[in-house]
């Protein structure tokens, strides 16, 4: 599992575990092992064998946060802005700002989703795949228990047929079974033994199981009424957790495989058409930074934009609420509207 040789990058890698794994910090981490059995080098193999990664490294499971914290607290700080402490859950509706007629005129769809783990078990880079079978079975009894309004069934995906995975993925609903940052860093073993998605009968609710993380909960509407979507999402996360115990951390929040997702684990986000702003792709993502906002294509990191329209969501989910978070979203579509408007050709 482990390797000795201190990792080397080529001069076009940018990411984040490149810029903080120093010499120094790679011998203070060698030999150290989690539970799982879990190793710096584990950690840190997406992120070397991908060098297009954003980040580059996977927990394996929670012991990772604080055993391999010399190297993934100061990545914490530089994409979070913080590496704890995390607030405590906040889903309130009470003060979200409205959308402007211009941004909602240019969403297409919303989409929120946060991910889960289970207390108790390693994270999908170390699950065997006897616990990971556990978890789909726990998940399953607990998605019996959920409310009327988005009940549905759950679809194994190593009996769904493959017109029907391909359908469920071009529209969004279904994860996607190629993924090499994710093979890089053990999530794709044992592909596609316990994976699955739950869909609600009206398809605005689903939960992914065992793929990055091992539930992925999600609202998804067509249009941009943002705080619907919440709405549902909530009414969701609040009924898995009474029969779930979810794996959080007094630090760190939620804990995930990717860093990226600590503290709420939530991602918030439209498909926007942005026409104007379109001509200059590199200016609008740098425009959105700003904003504390991320820029995507429509099948999400790493795809392009098509036709002028982009995924645009909140970046920072460690260190501030469900609700601060989806506040700064909605505030960032506004102002994103107004420049579009203004970049547009007379």
């Amino acid at each position: 599992m482990g390797n000795s040789k201190f990792p080397s990058f080529t001069d076009g890698c940018a990411s984040l575990l490149k810029k903080h794994l120093t010499k120094e910090i790679w011998e203070e981490l060698q030999g150290r092992r989690t539970a799982s059995g879990f190793t710096i080098s584990d950690l840190i193999r997406s992120g070397v064998e991908q060098e297009d990664s954003s980040i580059g490294m996977y927990a394996g499971d929670a012991e990772s946060y604080d055993l391999f914290a010399p190297l993934l607290d100061p990545v914490l700080l530089d994409y979070h802005g913080s590496s704890g402490p995390h607030p405590a859950p906040d889903f309130s509706l009470d003060a979200l700002p409205e959308l402007s007629r211009e941004a909602q005129e240019n969403i297409l769809s919303t989409r929120v989703r946060v991910g889960r783990n289970l207390a108790g078990y390693p994270l999908g880079p170390a699950i065997s795949s006897a616990e990971r079978r556990e978890v789909e079975t726990r998940i399953k009894e607990a998605l019996a228990h959920l409310p009327d309004a988005i009940q549905g069934a759950y679809h194994s995906l190593s009996e769904m047929n493959q017109t029907r995975r391909q359908d469920l993925v071009a529209r969004h609903l279904l994860f996607k079974s190629e993924d090499r940052f994710l093979t890089s860093a053990g999530l794709m073993r044992d592909w596609p033994d316990a994976r699955g998605i739950f869909l609600s009968r009206d398809e605005a609710f689903s939960v992914w199981v065992n793929e990055e993380d091992q539930l992925r909960i999600i609202a998804m509407k067509k249009g941009g009424d943002v705080t619907a979507v919440f709405r549902l999402l909530t009414e969701g996360v609040s009924a898995l957790s009474r029969h779930l115990d979810f794996l959080t951390d007094p630090r760190l929040g939620f804990l995930t495989s990717c860093p990226t997702n600590l503290g709420t684990a939530m991602r918030a986000s439209v498909h926007m058409r942005l026409t104007g702003l379109a001509t200059d792709e590199a200016a609008l993502k740098v425009n959105a930074e700003a904003l504390g906002l991320q820029v995507r294509g429509i099948h999400g990191e790493h795809s392009q934009s098509k036709g002028g329209v982009f995924d645009i969501s909140n970046r920072m989910r460690l260190g501030v609420t469900e609700a601060e978070a989806i506040t700064h979203l909605m505030r960032g579509i506004n102002h994103l509207a107004r420049m579009d408007a203004e970049a547009a050709p007379l």
